[in-house]
């Protein structure tokens, strides 16, 4: 069976009942047992030293008689509710609170020896045997000079002690069930605001686990826990879309892949059962040729992004000149500009502009631009290619005059294998993963990129790279 950490706590609850318990009825018990014998006997003996400075001394000095210092002493005995004695230092009783006086015959305790009570005024038993219930004795002696004539001594019953120790034993134990009580609040709160909310986290990651991504919790808690529980509905929700984005991309990628294989097997086929004549080879290995170099940009690009994902990205920084750059990547398009009628115009700063960077990566980062922008441009149309310099950085702007993007996917542009509802006419070859690919670049530099859009009049990207020093030399 599991431990839960409710029960452990339970556990602990109920360990520390026991011991609490265990405490107040052994040592508290004797505690207040102790407490309550030193008072008394305190408080005895004061009045036996007050009657031996008195009462007693009178007595032995013969200033005052026997019936007046037993009147004294019964009065006390009834106010202590005690017994009072005083006794000669050989045991004799003179006078007791609790008999009548008895000159003749005086009682007496035997074995009686002052001196067994040095360091102390007062003891607990039977006194030497005289009583058959255990007393407290509190002694104060009765001196004159530095002679001792004898002692005042008072007995208090122990039983009647004992009664008054139980009954503030009694209210220690309720003051424990009313403290054991009360610590229930911290139970409570523990089930309410530690427990419960565990328990739905530790639900939630048992769904998790199982691979139900959608499933959501709530805890309404400020605390650790409730930045705990948000984290894990963050990190499901995240998890969540990347596993529909995994399962997008692999939509896209089977899509992209069979749209070009149906084209190769269906004409193959049709060249080699007959159904497309010898003398239309040429024509349809053509087009054969172009769906298998599609294929392989689709293969190259996914490999590309793959590594920029998992391996990281490797540049190897340099300072280049971006504008020969430039003019070198649009020099590259100048047949495909010339079918479209498309026009490109540059306006770089100065004739040298360096730049800190990968150069190999950034001309990456120029041709998918240009080929975009070329792709999604309106025939007799001008492509602008503009570099700024500011704060230390590059602008970099690529701008067409073509068919723009829409506002709703402005930002879904970047995503893998997206493509516009108005760019899926016109973009026959494109895999979706150029914009992707050009991203990863820029942030594996620590630049941005950014772009700009109206849809039926153009889009704009400019991407930034940090100013070489070398242009200040």
């Amino acid at each position: 069976m599991r431990k839960t950490v409710y029960t452990k706590f339970i556990f602990a609850y109920l360990l520390f009942a026991f011991f609490g318990f265990l405490v107040v009825a052994t040592f508290f018990s004797r505690a207040i047992n102790d407490l309550v014998m030193e008072t008394e006997a305190d408080k005895l003996y004061k009045e036996a030293l007050l009657i031996s400075d008195t009462y007693a001394k009178d007595l032995y000095n013969s200033e005052t008689s026997l019936e007046s210092v037993k009147k004294q002493l019964d009065v006390l005995d009834l106010y202590l509710d005690s017994t009072l004695w005083i006794m000669n230092p050989s045991g004799l009783i003179v006078l007791s609170s609790d008999k009548p006086i008895d000159i003749e015959n005086p009682p007496s305790v035997n074995n009686f020896n002052a001196t067994d009570n040095t360091g102390g005024y007062y003891t607990i038993g039977k006194f030497y045997g005289y009583f058959k219930e255990d007393v407290l004795s509190v002694f104060a002696p009765i001196t004159d000079g530095y002679q001792v004539l004898g002692y005042v001594v008072i007995h208090k019953n122990i039983a009647q002690l004992n009664e008054l120790s139980e009954k503030l034993l009694t209210v220690s134990y309720y003051l424990f069930f009313v403290l054991f009580a009360l610590s229930l609040i911290i139970l409570i709160f523990f089930t309410s605001n530690v427990y419960r909310p565990l328990r739905k986290i530790t639900k939630a990651t048992e769904e998790y686990a199982s691979g139900n991504l959608h499933y959501q919790f709530q805890i309404d808690s400020e605390d650790e826990l409730g930045y705990l529980a948000a984290s894990l509905n963050y990190m499901a929700n995240e998890l969540s879309k990347g596993e529909d984005n995994q399962k997008q991309i692999v939509a896209n990628v089977s899509h992209d892949f069979r749209s070009p294989l149906t084209s190769i097997k269906g004409y193959s086929e049709a060249m080699l059962d007959g159904t497309i004549p010898p003398e239309l080879h040429g024509k349809y290995l053509e087009i054969v040729s172009n769906e298998s170099d599609r294929l392989i940009k689709l293969t190259n690009s996914l490999l590309t992004l793959n590594n920029l994902n998992t391996e990281g990205m490797i540049l190897e920084i340099s300072d280049f000149d971006i504008n020969t750059v430039i003019r070198k990547t649009a020099a590259t398009f100048e047949g495909a500009c010339s079918k479209k009628k498309i026009s490109i115009d540059l306006s770089l700063t100065g004739e040298q502009l360096f730049v800190k960077g990968d150069i190999s990566k950034i001309q990456q980062v120029l041709y998918n631009l240009l080929d975009n922008a070329i792709k999604f441009s309106n025939k007799d149309s001008t492509i602008f290619i503009e570099t700024k310099e500011k704060h230390k950085k590059v602008f970099v702007s690529v701008k067409d005059q073509g068919i723009g993007i829409p506002k709703d996917s402005l930002n879904l542009i970047w995503d893998r294998f997206y493509k516009t509802d108005l760019s899926r006419g016109k973009d026959k070859k494109g895999t979706g993963l150029g914009l992707s690919i050009t991203r990863e670049i820029i942030r594996a530099h620590g630049e941005n990129i950014n772009v700009i859009s109206t849809e039926g009049e153009g889009t704009e990207f400019i991407f930034t790279l940090t100013l070489s020093d070398i242009n200040e030399d």
